[in-house]
């Protein structure tokens, strides 16, 4: 089941990074991330999620609800995750961007669901990029639709580019036989075609032309291109879930949020079971959750 393979994968990177979220990549040098642990930045247990799985299961308990896509009742969803601890594992609600509780204002206050993200230059942060992996398993889901979903919080066209991006790549794992140089390469020429004259795309240079192989130029912080080039750099670098997901998690900065884009995308590349189990029994909730992938995939299957 290939949902369960990403989503897992996204899960596992979110949770490994939780515990050291914001801790510098100096420090995670000398003592680094090699298990599932807990406690650290946010006193939680081993294998909590945050908010990135968090929303990603939100959104799909929505479209599975609904049997759609629906702008307003994903963000009914999110707002219950926000203000009520749903698709939490402990009821609480922790570590959620600006950008987001700002969107998610807006929504309540009556804006138009696609119209609640923010705009500015400095609203382009991660927080649609690390939720909008499940849309690569809606078949002949276009450009539109993801941008629009990016834009319920993250509504700049940066971060629309970014979603479309990262949801490509995932495609092209799911559909293609090719290694991960080469499905980066196919993503890559399909964003080009398709934001041709966008001024936007310049901000994507470093991927489109594979100069991230010096680690000291990745930046592991949580603006959105920032964070896409840290995942490209580590599925590049490595060749195995674990190693990838580690690499994400050790390079400090927004550790969850970086580990769970890689990790989703190692997931679906290298499967559920090159994700050590020991780190899977560690994730409270998560049969609920593989439930919830098995009646996505279901809905996905419908939509062919």
């Amino acid at each position: 089941m290939r949902v369960k393979d990403a989503i897992t994968g996204l899960i596992i990177g979110d949770a490994l990074g939780v515990p050291v979220e914001f801790n510098s990549r100096e420090s995670l040098i000398r003592n680094p991330v090699t298990e599932m642990n807990g406690y650290g930045t946010y006193n939680m247990p081993p294998g909590t999620w945050s908010d990135d799985s968090s929303m990603a299961i939100a959104t799909m308990a929505s479209i599975v609800n609904k049997q759609a896509i629906d702008y307003g009742d994903i963000m009914n969803e999110f707002l219950e995750w926000i203000e009520h601890g749903k698709y939490t594992q402990y009821q609480d609600t922790f570590d959620y961007g600006n950008t987001t509780s700002q969107a998610l204002f807006n929504y309540k206050l009556g804006t138009e669901a696609i119209l609640c993200g923010g705009i500015g230059e400095r609203d382009n942060g991660n927080g649609s990029l690390m939720r909008i992996l499940p849309l690569a398993f809606i078949p002949d889901i276009d450009y539109e639709i993801i941008e629009n979903i990016s834009g319920l919080t993250h509504r700049h066209m940066r971060s629309k580019i970014a979603c479309v991006f990262y949801v490509e790549i995932a495609k092209s794992m799911l559909e293609n036989d090719l290694t991960i140089n080469e499905h980066i390469n196919l993503a890559c020429d399909k964003i080009k075609k398709y934001y041709e004259g966008n001024e936007e795309l310049t901000h994507f240079n470093r991927i489109f032309n594979d100069d991230l192989d010096d680690v000291d130029t990745i930046k592991s912080s949580g603006y959105v291109i920032s964070t896409f080039e840290s995942v490209i750099y580590c599925l590049k670098t490595t060749d195995n879930f674990k190693d990838a997901v580690l690499k994400a998690v050790n390079l400090g900065g927004d550790t969850d949020t970086v580990g769970a884009i890689c990790g989703g995308l190692a997931g679906i590349f290298y499967g559920f079971e090159s994700i050590p189990i020991d780190w899977i029994n560690t994730i409270p909730k998560i049969n609920q959750v593989f439930e919830l992938c098995e009646k996505f995939e279901a809905y996905c299957d419908g939509c062919l």
